[in-house]
């Protein structure tokens, strides 16, 4: 499955007005970098992958639909995916980017990698 093209347009206007975000493409989706950091990403499997604080994890999804991401048979702490039903309005996909981006503000941002 590809990834949503028209989540991903979403994802991106809510982020244009920053400086420090990097579309990338990963695991056949569309990663946005925060800070060198992925913050979330239109995922090749549907819907959004979202990355928040693993102290809330269980608790976010306790409350919502998101489910831990699973990649492989490892469970991914502090990503979770957030089906794209549950994004259709600006409301709820601006709810989860501003979560995520409130989290990836707390680390410190990767020091560019050298190029050999």
């Amino acid at each position: 499955m590809a990834y949503d093209e028209e989540l991903a347009d979403r994802i991106g206007l809510h982020l244009a007005e920053r400086t420090d975000v990097v579309e990338k493409r990963m695991f056949g989706g569309l990663g946005f970098m925060v800070g060198g950091r992925l913050a979330i990403a239109a995922s090749g499997q549907g819907g959004a992958l979202v990355r928040v604080d693993p102290a809330d994890s269980a608790r976010l999804v306790a409350r919502t639909k998101a489910e831990v991401a699973v990649m492989g048979n490892r469970t991914m702490a502090g990503w979770l995916r957030v089906s794209s039903d549950d994004l259709r309005t600006t409301r709820q996909l601006s709810a989860w980017i501003d979560r995520s981006l409130a989290f990836v503000a707390t680390l410190p941002d990767k020091p560019p990698r050298r190029r050999r």
